[in-house]
């Protein structure tokens, strides 16, 4: 079985919907930070926040574009207690889509999707740009 431009689409909406959460987990943890002790840390997340709705954006017209509908659902997690918790399950997200935006970039070109591939291509750079970022705020 290969994969196909519908099993794309349905990746893609898996992406989705970890934007989605990656959304709500910076919204929360910006939030709820105290103290000047996170003060850039809370300007590094906006950064971040802003950025992830760019890739949500970015993800839904990919699916649009492929002839998908972009999903609404929200993942189910759980918050974190403390900021290094909390932290730590961020760079955790991050990883994963990561490694999930470096196959989805490789399954466009390999559809013959290139448009696609480039779209993408912008987002994943900036998740690891995020990874590396939480990882100075894990080492502080």
């Amino acid at each position: 079985m290969s994969f196909k431009k519908e099993d794309l689409i349905t990746e893609l909406n898996k992406d989705l919907q970890f934007e989605y959460k990656s959304i709500v987990l910076y919204v929360t943890q910006i939030a709820s930070l105290k103290g000047a002790k996170y003060q850039q840390t809370i300007e590094e997340l906006r950064a971040h926040l802003d950025q992830e709705v760019q890739h949500a954006i970015t993800v839904a017209q990919q699916i649009d574009f492929l002839g998908g509908k972009p999903s609404t659902t929200l993942p189910d997690f759980a918050l974190e207690d403390t900021p290094k918790e909390a932290f730590e399950a961020d760079l955790e997200l991050e990883s994963k889509q990561l490694s999930r935006y470096r196959e989805r970039v490789q399954q466009a070109d390999d559809l013959g999707l290139p448009d696609v591939a480039e779209a993408l291509s912008p987002v994943l750079e900036e998740t690891q740009h995020h990874l590396r970022d939480l990882r100075s705020v894990l080492a502080a």
